[in-house]
């Protein structure tokens, strides 16, 4: 165990200074009255005859003469706060200065390829759009072809087979006798029997086949032309006049279409028929049933009436029978889909609209 002295006087106990009460040495020393001196336990130290002084200071210009070792006393406390504690062992300083070197090195390194890289990928970008712009530029400056006018002599469907009939601007050519009636019979479908055709008609008016306000009707949409003719029933029972009106654009057939049931129910002008001859009179005197369909810019109708003059009835299934064979198999499926399509159509369309009229 370690003491710290707290006083010189006690630490130098047994060395009296001068005037004090103590007795000179050899003396016999005093009966203690009191308590000791110092309050903790003093080791023995070994007694000299002087002082031990701190050797001086050398000067700064020579050497310090070496002072003579002299153990400190046991009971002297280590002074551990005066000494240093010994320096952590440091790395010598070209360790890292050479590791930043090569880290430098690396990402410097780096560096250099990432911009080489990209400065070859858009080296390579450039040289695609420039030649895309090239091609573009050299496809936009060919022209193009006009598409040729087909003749006005007949339809001529386009390149893929189809030809709009829409409108009489994608569908100029006229219609003909020769298309729309092309032999001295019409045979609806296949396997059927033929109604005989009597007599022929193509007219640039289309007041011939109408009265009153029917007439107006027609020429006012636009109504440039009719086709029609007169047939007879395979069973000889009825007369029917059938035929097409060529309007301006399927708009305008569909305005005639919706018009012409109001102008018939209100007696307001009618379709006529058109006679062929001795045995045809009923045509323009009888009551007769009709029916009207539209197809493009086309106005597909058929008027029909019994041959003996009768009036027809409005359940009579025959007359529904011949309007379905002129207008939808004949005039529908038949001529206005080859001029469409240069086929024939493979499904029925909506049956046709039936009037009733009296001459």
């Amino acid at each position: 165990m370690v003491y710290r002295y707290e006083s010189d006087e006690d630490a130098f106990e047994g060395y009296p200074r001068p005037g004090s009460d103590l007795s000179v040495p050899g003396s016999s020393p005093p009966a203690r009255t009191g308590p000791a001196p110092s309050r903790f336990p003093t080791p023995s130290l070994p007694r000299t005859t002087r002082l031990a002084l701190p050797p001086a200071a050398p000067p700064p210009d020579r050497p310090a003469a070496p002072t003579p070792h002299r153990a400190p006393p046991a009971s002297t406390p280590p002074q551990a706060a005066a000494t240093p504690p010994p320096a952590p062992p440091t790395t010598p300083p070209d360790a890292p200065r050479s590791r930043r070197a090569r880290d430098t090195g690396r990402g410097g390194g780096r560096l250099w390829q990432v911009v080489f890289g990209g400065a070859a990928v858009l080296s390579l970008l450039a040289l695609c759009g420039l030649g895309g712009a090239a091609l573009l530029a050299e496809r936009t400056s060919e022209p193009e072809a006009a598409p040729s006018r087909p003749a006005a002599a007949g339809p001529s469907p386009s390149a893929t087979g189809r030809q709009d009939i829409d409108s009489r601007d994608t569908d100029p050519a006229p219609l003909t006798v020769r298309e729309v009636f092309p032999g001295r019979k019409v045979v609806p479908d296949d396997g059927e029997e033929p109604y005989p055709v009597l007599r022929t008609q193509s007219s640039g008016s289309c007041a011939v086949a109408a009265t009153g306000e029917v007439a107006d009707l027609l020429v006012g949409l636009g109504c440039n032309q009719v086709v029609r003719a007169t047939l007879r029933s395979p069973d000889e029972e009825y007369l029917l006049t059938a035929g097409l009106f060529n309007l301006t654009d399927v708009a305008t057939a569909q305005r005639v279409r919706d018009r012409l049931r109001e102008l018939l129910d209100e007696r307001q002008g009618r379709l006529r028929g058109m006679p062929a001859g001795d045995g045809t009179r009923a045509l323009t005197a009888a009551s007769s049933r009709v029916g009207w369909q539209v197809r493009g810019h086309y106005l597909a109708y058929c008027v029909v009436v019994r041959e003996d003059g009768e009036p027809v009835k409005a359940t009579d299934s025959a007359v529904r029978g011949v309007l379905f064979d002129l207008i939808e198999q004949h005039l529908t499926r038949g001529v206005l889909e080859r001029r469409a399509t240069g086929g024939t159509a493979g499904q029925p369309t909506a049956g046709p609209d039936e009037a009733e009229t009296d001459d």
